[in-house]
């Protein structure tokens, strides 16, 4: 399957997993910086085509257990990390700390304690920040917090949480990793493949 305009390697997600809900929080402004993100000029997720294929086989599991996987970011380019590196470096926008960060009194910490970095494992093609969705009401798993909600409750193993919040974490946790992917342990809804074809590649090219 060809994709124009896509580099060679890559595919939309949606031609993979016909099935996805697409919320690419990115394209819009409903994120932590509050601002469209540079880079995305459409709500589509792409991936490497063997990440996309994995998620296919996740997708397919979900199902089978009557959930479909929502994907919030996938392929990120390189511009847009930088966008986020702009933001955590200005200290007057704090507009979204309550909903996003409101344990970090300087969001500028928010690059040691790993919530943004330098180079995103996003940018190499085989990572996706994800939820689950019930087919039968269509409503999205309670996992305690929204994606990106940045903090020690985002991790796996997080205190505090219910114990269905937790097993629906867990639930996710048992999918992606069924599929091939590796969790980020202090992030819920981050998952990279584990045998990424670009693990030392970082793109650039636009969401479109």
């Amino acid at each position: 399957m060809s994709n124009p305009g896509l580099p060679e390697g890559f595919v939309y997600v949606r031609d993979v997993v016909p099935d996805i809900v697409e919320e690419m929080r990115y394209a819009t402004e409903r994120n932590f910086v509050g601002a469209k993100i540079d880079g995305y000029e459409a709500p589509r997720a792409i991936l490497t085509r063997q990440a996309a294929q994995a998620l296919h086989l996740a997708a397919l599991a979900a199902g089978a257990d009557g959930y479909r996987l929502v994907i919030f970011d996938a392929y990120r380019p390189e511009r847009a990390v930088r966008h986020f590196l702009r933001w955590a470096q200005d200290a007057a926008d704090t507009r979204t700390r309550e909903a996003y960060y409101p344990e970090f009194a300087d969001k500028s910490s928010l690059l040691a304690e790993g919530y943004i970095a330098a180079r995103s494992s996003h940018s190499r093609g085989s990572t996706v920040d994800l939820t689950l969705m019930s087919v039968r009401d269509g409503c999205l798993l309670d996992t305690g917090t929204d994606f990106d909600r940045f903090g020690p409750v985002a991790a796996h193993g997080a205190e505090g949480l219910t114990q269905r919040q937790t097993e629906n974490r867990a639930l996710l946790c048992r999918l992606m990793l069924g599929a091939g992917f590796s969790p980020y342990s202090a992030e819920w809804w981050h998952y990279t493949l584990k045998d990424e074809p670009f693990p030392k590649r970082y793109f650039d090219f636009p969401v479109a």
